[in-house]
């Protein structure tokens, strides 16, 4: 098959390298001549681990091309995919549609033969119609179909999660675009791959659905981390209780300083503002929007009381700034939340991140940037895990004890033991761990 990908951003990038690794002949289309010069030179501009080894392969065998061309990328295209941005708008939280329909538009005065287009960027529901309209009004006789193919990638673990979904969904109007997808999804059938096929509103929600869940389960389980605080609960081992419980299941019940990246905000806000726009009130993501966002907040005044309840003239050191480990996304991380808190409260900020810093520099001004996680500690009053990094599991706590100014250790991810941080000569705060009641 021959797919024309247009965006390499994330998404594209991933789902375009993938497909070629598949065995389709795969044009990516990049409109910004920096992103498309470095893709020709064999850069991969985002990080993402093995992406650079599996686009490296898939160019050498003759499988994956970057181009600006578009009209050339469509040509004798089977399918044509729209990966491009489509991010929350301000004001409203509503997803940003310019792109997606601006490449629509596109699309519909370039093609010459048959072909699929497939929106696989996230978007509301209703969209993949306008984008049918907007095709249409640009050749009433121009022979395409429309399907929604929505991604569910996990920045840090996204090759594995396109080679092994738990499921691919498309949404289609005929069987003519059901077919070309499922060719082009065919080599995950060696699997057995649930392929779900739906219309295009049915897609279109599922995405949004997906993540409004993972969102609310993260939220609940930092809400109940609050009740554990003030009653001597563990919200470690509630998470393990309720997660044993084959309905509700262990995923995303890790209590935390709130949920960040590039989906889970912008998609709860999209999803509530469809709900409004259609009358169906989606009360429970509004709410959980506003919890997350308090819950941010909330972990600057919690950094701050384990600092006696002040942190003007002191050193903060943070290990971890992106919004998850293995990626160096800083999209909503809670981070850009908690830091400027304190640095407005009058700290010293200094970060050690292992893939934070190109973002983070421009993101977190005022804050000093070390590559190493010791040095970073180095005459700190107090030590704060925000993003769980490998590289901060197993740290030396006797080493980091003896050279803070400071003793207090917050791990905002649970990743460290009362008892090891303790023996250590460091006091330990964590998140939903409280204390006994006498």
């Amino acid at each position: 098959m021959k797919i024309a990908m247009i965006g390499a951003g994330y998404v594209g990038l991933v789902s375009g390298v993938c497909f070629s690794d598949f065995g389709h002949q795969v044009v990516c289309v990049e409109k910004n001549t920096a992103k498309l010069e470095m893709l020709q030179r064999g850069e991969v501009p985002i990080y993402e681990p093995g992406l650079d080894i599996l686009m490296h392969k898939n160019v050498a065998e003759g499988r994956l091309h970057f181009t600006q061309d578009m009209a050339s990328a469509l040509k004798d295209a089977d399918a044509v995919f729209i990966a491009v941005g489509t991010p929350a708008r301000r004001g409203d939280g509503f997803a940003d549609l310019t792109y997606v329909y601006e490449t629509a538009r596109e699309i519909g005065e370039l093609i010459t033969t048959p072909i699929v287009v497939v929106t696989k960027s996230t978007v509301p529901v209703g969209t993949n119609r306008e984008v049918a309209r907007i095709i249409s009004a640009c050749q009433p006789a121009a022979a395409f179909s429309v399907a929604s193919n929505p991604e569910f990638l996990r920045e840090g673990s996204a090759i594995e999660d396109f080679m092994h979904p738990d499921r691919v969904v498309v949404g289609v109007e005929n069987s003519d675009a059901e077919e070309v997808l499922r060719r082009i999804y065919r080599p995950l059938s060696l699997r057995e791959t649930p392929l779900l096929v739906t219309n295009l509103e049915t897609a279109e929600i599922i995405k949004y659905a997906a993540n409004a869940f993972l969102a609310t389960k993260i939220t609940f389980i930092n809400e109940i981390a609050n009740l554990c605080e003030v009653t001597g609960g563990d919200v470690q081992q509630v998470a393990k209780g309720i997660g044993l419980d084959g309905r509700i299941g262990g995923k995303f019940l890790h209590a935390g300083p709130g949920y960040g990246g590039s989906c889970f905000p912008k998609d709860t806000q999209a999803l509530a503002q469809s709900g409004r726009e259609y009358g169906a009130p989606q009360t429970i993501v509004e709410t959980v929007i506003k919890v997350n966002e308090a819950r941010k907040h909330d972990m600057s005044s919690k950094i701050i009381a384990a600092c006696d309840g002040e942190v003007d003239g002191k050193t903060i050191a943070v290990l971890g700034v992106t919004f998850k480990p293995n990626t160096d996304d800083m999209r909503d991380a809670p981070s850009l939340t908690i830091l400027p808190a304190l640095q407005q409260a009058g700290a010293k900020i200094r970060i050690c991140d292992p893939q934070g810093r190109r973002e983070g520099e421009k993101l977190l001004p005022g804050a000093d940037w070390l590559d190493d996680p010791y040095d970073a500690a180095t005459a700190a009053d107090a030590l704060v895990i925000i993003t769980e990094w490998n590289a901060f599991r197993g740290l030396d706590l006797e080493r980091i004890a003896s050279s803070m100014r400071g003793s207090a250790l917050i791990d905002l991810r649970n990743i460290y033991h009362r008892d090891e941080v303790s023996a250590a000569g460091l006091t330990y705060f964590a998140v939903g761990k409280g204390v006994p009641q006498a």
